[in-house]
């Protein structure tokens, strides 16, 4: 008598709580959601359109305007393109305007710099 082997899943789906992001962050999720839908209003676009143009859902256009944090940044560049605004992606975080990153560099910087001896055994010409 053979005995029923239980049913063996290959996916399993499982939600997991995320941990709620902090506070600024979601205000300016919520902002960039705002301005995004402002943006496509002036120019006249309908949610339908602007979905079908970076290829996603209007459900997932609707969560993106609403600052939703499970939009991928790709979507969200692929908005900025057809608003032709793409420029402000690229220039996020230009790294020459970073200034907590240049004056961590330079506080590490050293205070003299020595001129090396050479010597025949160095290897130096």
């Amino acid at each position: 008598m053979e005995t029923a082997k239980p049913h063996k899943r290959s996916h399993v789906s499982v939600k997991r709580k995320r941990d709620p992001l902090p506070p600024p962050v979601a205000r300016a999720l919520k902002k960039l959601g705002a301005d995004l839908a402002l943006a496509r209003r002036r120019r006249r676009l309908t949610q339908a359109s602007l979905a079908e143009r970076i290829q996603t859902s209007v459900a997932t256009l609707r969560r993106m305007e609403h600052g939703d944090e499970r939009i991928s940044i790709g979507t969200i560049a692929q908005a900025f393109l057809v608003l032709g605004e793409l420029d402000k992606i690229s220039g996020l975080l230009d790294t020459s305007g970073d200034h907590i990153g240049l004056t961590l560099m330079n506080q590490q910087l050293p205070q003299r710099v020595r001129h090396k001896r050479v010597t025949p055994e160095s290897g130096a010409l």
